[in-house]
């Protein structure tokens, strides 16, 4: 995993382009971790295909995003394709495709299970677990794709940020928000202090949360806890994972930034 650039214990922003690629045991398949626990199946950070290579058989123990940045993938309820935003829930059980080079942004919350004859120096999916697969509920599709370019953005309460609601989590029973979040040239929340994780990836633009300055391919890590200001100075665009609500510290009733 990636070192820090030092600007917080509570706040840790890491440029995926200095990170280096790793392999996931399979060829055609390479990984850019930014943060794994393999002992809980947990991963954010970049995912890599080659033309023609699949992902293998495997079945999702707890929710997975992924934000395709280029290419696509395949898998038997069809495609997700260049910017869309593919969703798979606990159960979600599936083998993908790449029918060109392809690059995600993904988030794993749970490990996946593989088919035991699985080589066990595969792991695509961080820390995988490996046994007979059966899908509990084969008429629910693998994959919940948004596009997230044709979503309406709407107004934050707070000046210079709209938010688009990728996933609200509601269908995994988890309170959990992904969102896309956009700040115009100059804007800046009030401080707020965070109860649970919170993630962001710079999709476009300069965004500064806390005394961490960053740039488009880096990604936050906030610890629950932390006390931070969003502020840009051109203008962001950027992918959120919140897990919890926020508290402003000031003290004023403002509407959750992140949607709940």
């Amino acid at each position: 995993m990636a070192r820090p650039a030092p600007v917080s214990k509570k706040v840790h922003v890491y440029d995926a382009n200095d990170l280096k690629w790793q392999t996931a045991g399979k060829s055609g398949l390479a990984l850019k971790p930014v943060r794994e626990d393999r002992e809980r199946g947990q991963f954010l950070g970049l995912v890599a295909f080659e033309p023609l290579c699949r992902s293998g058989l495997h079945q999702h123990l707890g929710v997975a995003t992924s934000f395709v940045l280029d290419g696509g993938l395949t898998d038997y309820s069809g495609a997700v394709v260049l910017h869309e935003a593919g969703i798979n829930l606990k159960g979600a059980t599936h083998d993908a495709i790449a029918y060109q080079r392809t690059l995600l942004v993904s988030r794993l919350e749970a490990p996946v299970i593989y088919p035991p004859e699985t080589g066990r120096d595969y792991a695509l999916h961080t820390g995988p677990r490996f046994g007979e697969i059966r899908n509990p509920n084969p008429e629910a599709p693998p994959d919940i794709n948004v596009a997230v370019d044709r979503l309406r953005a709407l107004p934050t309460g707070i000046g210079g940020f709209a938010r688009k609601m990728i996933f609200d989590y509601a269908p995994s029973k988890s309170e959990h928000r992904y969102v896309q979040l956009e700040a115009l040239p100059g804007a800046a929340t009030p401080a707020f202090r965070t109860s649970a994780p919170l993630e962001l990836w710079v999709r476009a633009g300069d965004l500064r949360a806390g005394d961490a300055v960053a740039h488009a391919n880096c990604f936050f890590v906030i610890e629950p806890g932390s006390t931070l200001q969003l502020a840009s100075g051109f203008g962001a665009l950027f992918h959120v994972w919140s897990e919890g609500r926020i508290e402003w510290a000031d003290g004023v009733a403002r509407p959750d930034l992140f949607g709940f």
